[in-house]
């Protein structure tokens, strides 16, 4: 925890302070709207100060402004429940907004919330609003967490209604593999609920308080994988039908009618996506009791990754454009601009064409004019003359002879590759969660330098060692001679160009089909393949990745790429 915070602040001393303060300022006002702090159920109370028999303390008398570690500052309580309070502030240190859970150093909880913590720290998942810190101070345990001001909860979402079936595919796919990976490190969520499931304004879905919000509600279950997987079902059913898949009101949502049971989202709305559906009610065990029309139970995240695998692949939508509106000339083009206005059924005069000169003064123009043009003439024919008997001098003399014997020592224009029109592209993601942000990968070569794609960002320049890179997969339409990939970046990073073999004949989707031919580092790379290459699909591998000084982040932005031969 300590080398995390600093390297967190050696970042932030590079930095110009005053814009890491606006920014921060920012954050926090922003954050207030959009990312309440918040893991509670409808009928609880967030006020509640009791102290019980079960060893719950009352919580510590902070106020806003308070400071923790000299570093912390305090901004708003925005929940106080069973002895401990969450706050939003800033760090002071780093000019960020983040969110604090506080707790008594006695509270019967403490020992766990601190142990849950530093587990959830060592994930190190981007897929998860990571812990920065956890402290136990002046009898108080305080647990330090990413504070996301520009990403929104999944309660907020469907308070305007179900999401579209693209976007509830792509909650169901990301949260179901982040925990599924969470699992295979021990760690359980079991508070999976709408205000636990953020998106991200790149379209990332983040998954707040693995493991802590558990600890903190002294939650439990002999089954967790089982108790999450349960709860991503419920999340989808949600997202697809705008209501609570159990009785009871919940997260702002209607539970289904008493006494019918459960019931599977496509009876419950009309429209609702039917693969989606059935995987929803194969999510929500229940005790086994899932509809007879339904495949087996989904028992464990694992199972239910493999499940949205075997569905055909949900696209997105694509982009509706509206026409533009007729075009209108304007009374100048129509040539009515300071004039009046013309009356239906009047008869509009026909203006006459202006009389030729007839004056004095035009007839003595008209010969000026006349007199300039002949000298003009004269004077033009006459050093038309001179330049050619000149010439033709020069050609009769004996001593001079045009020879060309082919030994010109003149500079000749080195050839350049012609342009290979990139047909098709795609992100490839092997070693992660399959996806790294496909909606904007036609941005790479759309000839523009202005937009990019980018990846999802990672805690570390080399992908928070969760993964050695991701890549852009190029297909050139058919196999081609390749003589230079220029690929541009935005801030500097390093970069691996590899080809699958001349004689594939469909694209390969392993890693390891892909040999490497190239690499380099910078903003603008050439990678130029060191020998004869000829292939239809190219591989361009990010290996490491600039921190972007817009948000602090290491991650990856490819702003354009250019094939030739």
């Amino acid at each position: 925890m300590a080398e995390r915070s600093t390297a967190a602040v050696d970042v932030a001393d590079n930095s110009d302070e005053a814009s890491l303060t606006a920014q921060a300022d920012q954050s926090t006002a922003d954050g207030v709207a959009k990312n309440r702090e918040r893991d509670t159920d409808s009928d609880e109370v967030q006020e509640s100060t009791r102290t019980d028999g079960s060893g719950k303390s009352s919580p510590p008398e902070l106020h806003s402004g308070h400071k923790l570690a000299r570093r912390y500052r305090l901004e708003e309580c925005v929940t106080r429940l069973d002895g401990f309070s969450s706050w939003r502030a800033v760090d002071e240190k780093l000019r960020r907004a983040v969110g604090v859970h506080i707790l008594p150093a006695d509270h019967s909880r403490a020992r766990s919330v601190l142990a849950a913590a530093r587990s959830s720290a060592l994930l190190g998942d981007p897929r998860f609003v990571q812990v920065l810190d956890a402290v136990e101070e002046n009898d108080l345990v305080y647990v330090v967490h990413e504070w996301l001001p520009d990403a929104t909860e999944l309660t907020t979402l469907l308070a305007s209604g179900p999401l579209e079936p693209y976007d509830a595919y792509q909650m169901v796919s990301q949260v179901s593999s982040a925990m599924a990976a969470a699992h295979r490190e021990g760690l359980a969520h079991l508070r999976l609920n709408p205000n636990a499931v953020l998106r991200a304004s790149t379209g990332q879905w983040r998954i707040r308080g693995l493991a802590v919000n558990a600890a903190l509600r002294g939650a439990a279950s002999d089954t967790p994988q089982r108790t999450d997987t349960e709860a991503i079902g419920a999340l989808l059913y949600a997202a697809l039908t705008q209501r609570w898949p159990y009785e009871s009101d919940a997260y702002g949502l209607s539970g289904l009618p008493k006494d019918i049971g459960l019931i599977a989202p496509d009876q419950v709305r009309a429209g609702v996506h039917r693969g989606l559906s059935e995987l929803s009610m194969r999510a929500l065990v229940n005790d086994g009791a899932t509809a007879s029309r339904h495949e087996s139970p989904c028992t464990t995240p694992e199972e239910l990754v493999k499940a949205i695998g075997e569905m055909p692949r949900i696209r997105p939508p694509e982009p509706a454009f509206t026409a533009p509106p007729e075009y209108q000339r304007t009374s100048y083009q129509q040539g009515t601009y300071g004039r009046q206005a013309s009356h239906p059924g009047a008869t509009q005069p026909v203006p006459s064409p202006p009389p030729p000169l007839q004056s004095r003064t035009g007839k003595a123009l008209k010969w000026a004019v006349s007199a300039l043009l002949i000298a003009a003439l004269g004077l033009g024919s006459w050093q038309l003359a001179d330049a050619l008997m000149d010439q033709g001098g020069k050609n009769e003399d004996p001593g001079q002879t045009q020879t060309n014997d082919g030994n010109d020592k003149s500079p000749k224009k080195p050839a350049s590759g012609k342009p290979i029109t990139i047909s098709g592209a795609h992100d490839f993601d092997p070693f992660g969660d399959q996806t790294e942000k496909p909606s904007d990968i036609g941005k790479v070569y759309d000839n523009s330098t202005a937009t990019y794609w980018q990846t999802d960002f990672y805690l570390s320049a080399d992908f928070g060692r969760l993964k050695p890179g991701v890549g852009i997969i190029l297909d050139l339409g058919k196999t081609q001679q390749v003589g230079k990939v220029t690929v541009t970046f935005v801030g500097e990073t390093s970069v691996e160009l590899r080809s699958a073999s001349a004689d594939a004949g469909s694209e390969p989707t392993s890693f390891d089909a892909y040999a490497k031919v190239a690499e380099g580092t910078g903003t603008t790379v050439e990678l130029k393949p060191g020998k004869s290459l000829k292939s239809r699909y190219l591989l361009v591998w990010l290996t490491d990745l600039p921190i972007q000084p817009d948000d602090g982040k290491w991650r990856g932005r490819v702003a354009d790429i250019k094939v030739t031969s």
